[in-house]
């Protein structure tokens, strides 16, 4: 009997266990059965190590020129450099498109590039055959607000390559023959610049922000019309009233020391005499002021791609702002890891390449972001760009982004400070819009110290889209039902030099 119990209860505990793991109905008093945790699947190590934590780096001050006077007035900035035998010397004035009479746009551009076009004794032809044998490299520039002359020299043909300099920035011939040639060239490059989408847009958003009038709302290198409309006349009367000593300052760096700089200067420069007359003062352009329609539109029906834009006022290069709009600058757009570029390039693919920039200028100027889209994406990449802007404009900058603009903004300025003519070139711009010999080092600081609110603050007011100016360049058949979407009023049609052709 004993027997059978126990037979009994083993088949009770066999059909127990058949039911459970068949599946079968349970009371809710039945014993729960859990099955064991699958096992995490294991780590799988970065091929590459572990990130690594770099230690903050100190900002890289750069040392102060020292600075004196020549006996005709030319103020001079140098910075001694004798690791190589090199020498870089820059000569600004503080007059550029700027000083442009109406009706003459590119007189300082134009003027600017007269200067090498013989100068002293030497015809155009031996001038640049003797700075090519001694492997000078000189050019001439204007920009919104300055012109300049600079050279860059072995330091043994510095004494011969200063001689050259100095004619061409005291004795230009300024002959009417290599006028009409230089403004040949110049006409079909502006003629070309018409049919550059890219040039285009940049020419047509700074007419439409700032105005036809207003001294930087004209391109600085000139319309096809003005280039026509400039004569011989006009560039000497622009040379003599703006090239002077005693507005100029020179700025050399390299392997020379002072008494050296003064030696060659007493040659070569110490005959530049200022006229009796006072000089005319540096424009300081005012903030443009608007009212400005909401989009404009150049219509460029056979453009592979389309250029779109966003537009807002900036602020002047003295401003104690601007050395922290650097780095919200190369947060949002500055850099190949900026948010827009990574947004419309990497993310979307509707761009090679997506980017903002700010004028350094006297007066204000302008902040820009644009890229070049492919035309069938134009409403949508000028969505995404616009939704970049208004998130960073409501958020700010990460912690991630502060630190990344901290180290670029060093890297660039430890670049720019690696050769004589980028330190020459630097300085010699600081220079002419009125900076302080010590401003990149005071900047430098700036900018390594700039926290959160501050930044926070200028991406809001310098990158929100709303309002802003947006220009778009492309085929207006297909553009603008692309636009549509975004419930603005019509656009305003402008011509390739900014001209309208439609008003809103």
């Amino acid at each position: 009997m004993m027997l059978a119990r126990r037979a009994s209860l083993r088949r009770m505990v066999v059909c127990a266990a058949a039911v459970l793991s068949c599946g079968g109905s349970r009371t809710s008093s039945s014993v729960s059965v859990q099955a064991a945790p699958a096992p995490a699947p294991p780590a799988v190590a970065d091929p590459l190590g572990p990130r690594p934590q770099s230690a903050a780096s100190r900002p890289f001050l750069p040392p102060a020129p020292v600075v004196f006077t020549t006996a005709n007035g030319i103020t001079v900035w140098l910075l001694e450099r004798h690791a190589v035998p090199l020498v870089a010397c820059n000569v600004a004035v503080p007059f550029g498109a700027s000083s442009d009479p109406k009706g003459k746009a590119g007189l300082a551009h134009v003027t600017a590039k007269m200067l090498d076009e013989g100068a002293g004794r030497r015809g155009a032809i031996d001038l640049a055959r003797e700075l090519d044998d001694l492997g000078a490299r000189l050019q001439t520039e204007a920009n919104a607000d300055s012109s300049f002359v600079s050279i860059a020299i072995l330091k043994r043909n510095l004494d011969r390559a200063f001689t050259l300099f100095g004619d061409v920035v005291a004795r230009p011939r300024l002959d009417p023959v290599e006028l009409k040639r230089v403004r040949d060239l110049w006409h079909n490059a502006l003629l070309q610049r018409e049919k550059d989408p890219d040039a285009t847009a940049r020419v047509v958003f700074r007419v439409a922000l700032f105005g036809a009038d207003h001294p930087y709302g004209h391109p600085w290198d000139g319309t096809p019309a003005s280039a026509k409309a400039i004569g011989i006349d006009e560039v000497r009367a622009f040379y003599a009233a703006h090239w002077r000593p005693d507005v100029a300052k020179l700025v050399c760096a390299g392997d020379v020391t002072r008494d050296e700089l003064t030696a060659l200067l007493t040659a070569a420069l110490g005959t530049w005499k200022a006229p009796a007359t006072a000089p005319p003062a540096p424009v300081v352009p005012a903030a443009p002021q608007g009212p400005w329609p909401k989009w404009v539109l150049v219509d460029r029906a056979d453009a592979p791609q389309a250029v779109i834009a966003v537009i807002k006022p900036g602020i002047e290069a003295s401003n104690a702002d601007l050395p922290a709009l650097w780095l919200v600058n190369d947060a949002i757009g500055g850099s190949f890891t900026s948010r827009l570029n990574q947004d419309l390039r990497e993310e979307h693919g509707y761009t090679y390449g997506a980017r903002s920039r700010f004028s350094v200028s006297r007066g204000p100027g302008q902040v820009a972001l644009w890229a070049n889209v492919a035309t069938d994406k134009t409403g949508d990449a000028l969505a995404a760009m616009l939704a970049d802007l208004r998130k960073f404009a409501a958020e700010g900058m990460t912690d991630d982004e502060i630190e990344r603009a901290r180290a670029q903004a060093r890297e660039e300025l430890v670049g720019v400070y690696e050769s004589v003519d980028g330190i020459a070139g630097h300085l010699a711009a600081d220079a002419s819009l009125g900076l302080e010999p010590d401003y990149e080092a005071k900047a430098a600081l700036t900018r390594q110290q700039a926290q959160r609110p501050q930044l926070d603050l200028l991406a809001s007011r310098f990158y929100t889209p709303d309002p802003s100016l947006v220009v778009v360049v492309g085929p207006r058949s297909r553009i603008e039902a692309m636009v549509d979407k975004f419930g603005w009023p019509p656009p305003e049609i402008r011509d390739a030099v900014g001209a309208v052709v439609r008003a809103r």
